[in-house]
């Protein structure tokens, strides 16, 4: 919806509203793949730039585009202060011993041949318990990325591992903030929306454990090495002190998000117990405790390896995230208050003629807008609201597009790395892409249940399967498409 403040301007044309899109994608391309500097930051900051010139040419005034941007900022304030947050979780929960204690649980619980498939299990079992895809990621995930070095695993297949079964557990949980605004913006109720996922989601989920299965005892056979293990856990044991007082924290991050507790309450809570545990089992000070926080978590082992793992966490390890985050949402604001991306979707919707194209087109949208805005909310709502009278239109169920658009929206968001979700992923489970080296990126296609799902989508559209046709109430509540010159 647009503001009130904002002029009557229509919306632009087609060529016009790709203009910013196009140049920006060239930008990063140059930026990353010429340059070979994974820095997207001033690439997106001069796609804003282009964006408020080409809203000043429809006439837009600049705070009309400032609007726009700080708007979307706005929403996404506390998914920043989340991010910020577990940057201090990581920091404490090093120094309290409580990250320690769970890898060096896992090198005694979990066998290296399925190493994989127990971190997608186990990271999807807490992201459906609590709702949370990013609390798993920056808790559970960080260990299991301790573990699976341990074991010998490239730090990709484990991230990808825990990024699958961390956001595909948020897909379907009642508790989820996306499961709830994809049917409140498609007028559909929450637990029909979860039980029409099924179709994409099981098969996804058993087509990726099956993979994580197999991989998994093959990577693991290669660099596993039961002394590396030994010294690690060794290394541990002399360095921390490890017992029930160190579970505390994350029991109690769990409990409170269980409980609906708001995510930067109920982490800053681990924050603090963290820091208290640290104090009272690990002999730190109150002093190191917020350096800890603030800075990060240090120690010097005498292993590179333990070192590695454990120097990490902190506020200022977030902040090459946190600012990237800042520089796609604005330009994600500045194209809607603009209307450009309205005005591409608008030009899809007018050549669309059957429900396989609509549906098909659903996905890619949230996806593209996943990509281009940086944004998971705008990916669901954008398309979600502009979608909808179409599936009236051709007496097709809403369920269809909430389906669509979160297979697009809420899954492929951690697989962008400027992206909201994809930022965090890259900043809680420290993925470099220093000197060149993008190789961390490959847990990007090593997430094969994240964009497995939206291809099981399109598949499904186009050969007319699982495709629910409106009930008699929904069909009551239908809405108009819009006039075609409203959508040009």
């Amino acid at each position: 919806m647009k503001d009130d403040a904002v002029p009557e301007i229509p919306v632009p044309s087609l060529p016009l509203a790709l203009i910013p899109i196009v140049l920006t994608i060239a930008l990063l391309g140059v930026q990353i793949f010429y340059y070979d500097d994974f820095t997207p930051h001033i690439p997106l900051a001069i796609g804003f730039a282009i964006t408020a010139l080409v809203g000043w040419l429809q006439g837009y005034r600049w705070k009309d585009i400032e609007a726009g941007a700080f708007k979307v900022l706005h929403v996404a304030m506390p998914s920043i202060g989340t991010l910020i947050i577990v940057g201090m979780l990581v920091g404490t929960w090093l120094a309290s011993g409580t990250v320690p204690m769970l890898i060096y649980l896992g090198l005694e619980l979990i066998d290296p041949s399925w190493f994989l498939a127990a971190a997608m299990l186990m990271c999807s079992m807490v992201s459906l318990s609590i709702g949370s895809s990013w609390t798993t990621v920056g808790t559970v995930g960080l260990a299991l990325i301790g573990i699976g070095d341990a074991f010998g695993v490239p730090i990709y297949w484990t991230a990808g591992a825990v990024v699958s079964g961390a956001f595909f557990g948020d897909k379907i949980s009642p508790l989820s903030d996306t499961t709830n605004l994809t049917p409140a913006v498609t007028e559909t109720n929450i637990f029909e929306h979860i039980r029409y996922m099924m179709p994409t989601t099981v098969p996804a989920m058993l087509i990726a454990l099956a993979i994580y299965w197999v991989v998994g005892g093959a990577e693991a056979g290669v660099g596993h090495s039961l002394e590396r293990i030994e010294v690690i856990k060794q290394g541990l044991a002399d360095n921390f002190a490890m017992g029930v007082w160190q579970l505390l924290p994350l029991v109690v991050v769990i409990g409170l998000a269980f409980f609906k507790v708001a995510p930067i309450p109920a982490l800053f809570t681990g924050v603090m117990l963290g820091g208290g545990v640290a104090i009272l089992t690990q002999g730190a000070s109150f002093h190191d405790a917020l350096t800890f926080a603030h800075g990060g978590y240090s120690i010097a082992t005498g292993s590179e390896t333990l070192d590695s793992l454990l120097n990490r966490g902190g506020v200022t390890s977030m902040t090459w995230v946190v600012t990237l985050m800042m520089f796609a949402l604005a330009f994600g604001g500045a194209l809607e208050r603009t209307r450009c991306l309205e005005a591409i979707v608008g030009t899809i919707m007018k050549r669309l003629k059957s429900f396989r194209g609509l549906q098909t087109s659903a996905i890619l949208t949230s996806i593209t807008t996943n990509v281009v805005s940086g944004d998971v909310y705008l990916s669901i709502a954008l398309p979600g609201r502009m979608y909808k009278p179409a599936y009236d239109q051709m007496g097709y169920s809403r369920l269809n597009l909430a389906r669509a658009i979160e297979e697009g929206g809420t899954l492929v968001s951690p697989l962008v790395p400027w992206n909201a979700g994809g930022a965090f992923v890259m900043g809680a489970l420290g993925l470099s892409v220093a000197a060149g080296d993008f190789s961390q990126l490959l847990y990007i296609p090593l997430a094969f249940a994240c964009w497995l799902s939206p291809v099981i989508g399109i598949l499904y559209a186009q050969l007319g399967w699982f495709s629910r046709r409106a009930e008699p109430e929904e069909a009551a509540d239908a809405q108009p498409m819009p006039a075609a010159e409203e959508r040009e």
